[in-house]
């Protein structure tokens, strides 16, 4: 539905800005990219402003509808997260038995230090 929807709303936008901008200015005449006075025969001989005012309207009117619905749907979309989603996973028993450490062998001396420091060791 929500890409339904703004298919609709690209598809109506585009019409409103080319419906727009084919009605006649007050002084710039836009309308007039067609060929000069032979644009105001195309709609009619009342021109175009009864027509593609009453285009414009409704175009106005569904893309407003249009960004309201599409604004409506993105903001209830759904609130779960990927966590939510992803399948419970269960914990396993801890194992019966630890592992015993390694058995400790006695430690062996270090050798003797120096008496004197920097003196070198004195073998026997």
């Amino acid at each position: 539905m929500y890409t339904f929807i703004l298919i609709v709303h690209i598809i109506v936008s585009v019409v409103l800005v080319a419906v727009v901008l084919m009605q006649t200015g007050k002084g710039a005449e836009l309308g007039a990219m067609f060929g000069g006075g032979a644009s105001q025969t195309i709609f009619g001989p009342t021109g175009p402003t009864g027509l593609l005012g009453k285009i414009t309207a409704i175009a106005a009117v569904i893309f407003m509808l249009t960004s309201l619905s599409l604004a409506y749907m993105s903001s209830h979309a759904g609130k779960e997260t990927v966590m939510e989603k992803a399948p419970a996973q269960t914990q396993q028993a801890p194992p019966a038995q630890m592992p015993q450490p390694p058995a400790q062998t006695p430690a062996q001396s270090p050798a003797p230090a120096p008496e004197t420091p920097g003196a070198p060791a004195q073998q026997k």
